[in-house]
């Protein structure tokens, strides 16, 4: 009898054995089960949505901790929602919507913006904003920002004196480029205010302008330098041209929908104050 029975179980043992040989040779998919929670199923797809979900961070854990961390989530989800099968409020139906309506929403600009995004619309777009286009001249400068006139005017005169423009900018300068001596880097034109720029425009490389008036206060202005922009090339720009074309798209695609829609709308008689009574959802 000890006998028999021991090889019933080693024959148990085997199908089980071979049956889980087989589920692993099976292809992973999205639909493949790894878990269930009272007969609800988990699946692959469920786990890397959330995965793609995750901050960047959390995107950099070792896969077995992201694997085991997501799949518990998952699980407990599953379960904390099972309990409120029956108990659906109109609140909670609303709410469904709304994350439904903004994910579908969301999903449909993101295909319109993609499929914009092609060789021949990059190339495109390249040519009408750079062909025979001529180098753009760029300044570079530094400046001293003070709160009056009279405290420009007196720094000028000891730049002129002979004192170092750089250490006056370090000591006097309100703004965060005093710490760089008054540097304010490489610029082009329409990057500054008006008449900073104007006075920029107007130095010679090493010139020191009279006290400027901005919105920001009384500068005294140096050129330091001169060049002519390259034209970039369309590589350099390629993120930025494609970063344009799908806001293009997007935006077309929302005025072609909203025209075609019909639409009804009631706003008459309503205080949109209404919105502030959150009875309104509560039934």
């Amino acid at each position: 009898m000890k006998t028999k029975a021991v090889r019933r179980l080693a024959a148990a043992l085997g199908a089980a054995l071979a049956l889980g040989a087989a589920a692993a040779a099976q292809p992973l998919t999205g639909a493949t089960v790894v878990a269930t929670v009272n007969g609800t199923a988990i699946t692959l797809g469920h786990m890397q949505l959330l995965r793609n979900q995750l901050p960047a961070q959390y995107q950099q854990l070792p896969d077995a901790i992201l694997f085991n961390g997501i799949l518990d989530q998952l699980i407990q989800q599953t379960a904390l929602a099972q309990t409120m099968e029956g108990r659906i409020t109109r609140r909670d139906e609303l709410a469904l919507e709304n994350s439904r309506r903004a994910y579908l929403a969301s999903a449909a600009l993101i295909a319109a913006a993609g499929a914009a995004v092609t060789d021949e619309a990059i190339a495109a777009a390249y040519a009408e904003r750079f062909a025979g286009r001529e180098p753009e001249r760029e300044f570079n400068a530094s400046h001293i920002l003070v709160a009056s006139r009279e405290e420009a005017e007196a720094l000028r005169a000891q730049i002129e004196a002979g004192a170092d423009f750089a250490e006056l900018a370090r000591q006097h300068s309100r703004d965060g480029a005093a710490r760089n001596g008054g540097e304010l880097g490489w610029f082009g034109l329409g990057m500054m205010v008006q008449p900073f720029e104007a006075a920029v425009v107007a130095l010679s490389v090493g010139e020191v302008s009279e006290p400027v008036e901005t919105q920001f206060g009384w500068h005294l202005v140096r050129l330091n330098d001169t060049r002519l922009a390259a034209v970039p090339s369309i590589e350099e720009v390629r993120d930025d041209l494609a970063a344009e074309i799908q806001q293009a798209a997007i935006e077309a695609l929302i005025a072609e929908l909203t025209a075609a829609a019909t639409v009804s709308r009631r706003t008459e008689g309503i205080d949109p104050a209404v919105l502030r009574d959150q009875t309104l959802v509560i039934e």
